[in-house]
């Protein structure tokens, strides 16, 4: 019984590895990242007193006291502490913690939403509140961190950071995503054997497609929110002559105000050159009269000048002949 029992343990052995064989590397990926869900266990089991989480169960973080620890399979760092956080987690019950643990390689989108960058990553949270472990990966210290309260003296994480926050959720979805092409990428040059460029090629051509694909919703989405006036206005022939004529109006109205401020501009020009001319002409009637005046009297004072001057002669002959008689009288 037991060499027959051996026997077909190795049969089953030699089954696996020739169906592993024929399958190609990626079978032998998938069976040994199922073996590794196995081991680790399902979301929300308990194992070793370590809570495994995932996307379904991660909220219980957000109540009560925690320790979570962030790890992948193939992680030598990851590996030295497993046995440190089992012995941690029996702890737990005496702590008044729980202890937890994520795959990442399983759960991309939880290790977006806790934004992992490096291996291990150890979270401490109390209430929602969340902040990161960085000492020592001991068990005294572990033990310590949680007995002394020393995380009251960790600053948490910013509230924009916080794994139950909106932007979060958005890298949630982002790892989510490229674990999503990361398993396409294996398919395609696994189990359909392309090659790897060939692989990038497929995916750079899909990259721009979506793009174009979404830039013209994108473009539909905006015509619809803002549409054009002139492809939503629709106006009959009477309103758009009417609209004409306003327009042609208000265009004429400038240019006749200009061309009645031009003759309003002739028409004051020939009245002050009226004006003037009218002044001229009696400015030199004026002088004109003056003139005759000037004259006349001109006139009136030769005519007594000459009327003077005869009187003037006769007193003169008179004086003479007085004078002529007293010589005359003198020389008797």
């Amino acid at each position: 019984m037991a060499a027959g029992g051996g026997a077909g343990r190795w049969l089953c052995a030699a089954a696996a590895l020739l169906q592993a064989a024929a399958l190609g590397p990626s079978a032998a990926f998938s069976s040994s990242a199922s073996f590794s869900s196995i081991s680790a266990g399902s979301p929300g089991e308990l194992r070793s007193r370590v809570r495994v989480l995932g996307g379904s169960n991660w909220s219980l973080v957000l109540q009560g006291q925690w320790m979570v620890e962030f790890y992948a399979p193939w992680c030598p760092a990851c590996q030295q502490i497993e046995l440190i956080w089992e012995s941690f987690a029996k702890e737990s019950e005496r702590l008044g913690i729980t202890v937890g643990k994520v795959d990442v390689t399983q759960e991309p989108g939880l290790s977006g939403r806790f934004f992992v960058t490096t291996l291990p990553t150890i979270y401490h949270a109390n209430n929602g509140v969340f902040r990161r472990y960085r000492g020592s990966r001991t068990l005294e210290d572990l033990q310590g961190y949680v007995l002394e309260k020393k995380w009251q003296a960790v600053e948490p994480v910013a509230g924009w950071k916080s794994p139950s926050s909106i932007m979060m959720h958005g890298m949630a979805g982002l790892f989510h995503f490229s674990g999503w092409i990361r398993q396409i990428h294996s398919y395609l040059t696994g189990t359909l054997g392309i090659h790897v460029w060939m692989s990038y090629a497929i995916f750079i051509l899909a990259t721009l497609l979506i793009g174009l694909f979404l830039g013209l919703i994108l473009v539909l989405i905006s015509d619809c929110l803002c549409p054009s006036k002139s492809k939503y206005r629709t106006e009959t022939s009477e309103e758009a002559i009417t609209k004409e004529n306003v327009e042609n109006a208000a265009l004429e109205e400038p240019e006749e105000a200009a061309e009645l401020s031009a003759d309003d501009a002739e028409e004051t020009a020939e009245a002050k050159d009226l004006s003037d001319e009218e002044d001229a002409a009696n400015s030199s009637a004026g002088d004109s009269e003056e003139d005759l005046e000037l004259g006349k009297e001109s006139g009136e004072e030769e005519t007594e000048d000459l009327s003077e001057q005869p009187i003037a002669d006769s007193e003169t002959e008179s004086s003479v002949r007085q004078r002529k008689s007293q010589v005359a009288d003198n020389g008797l």
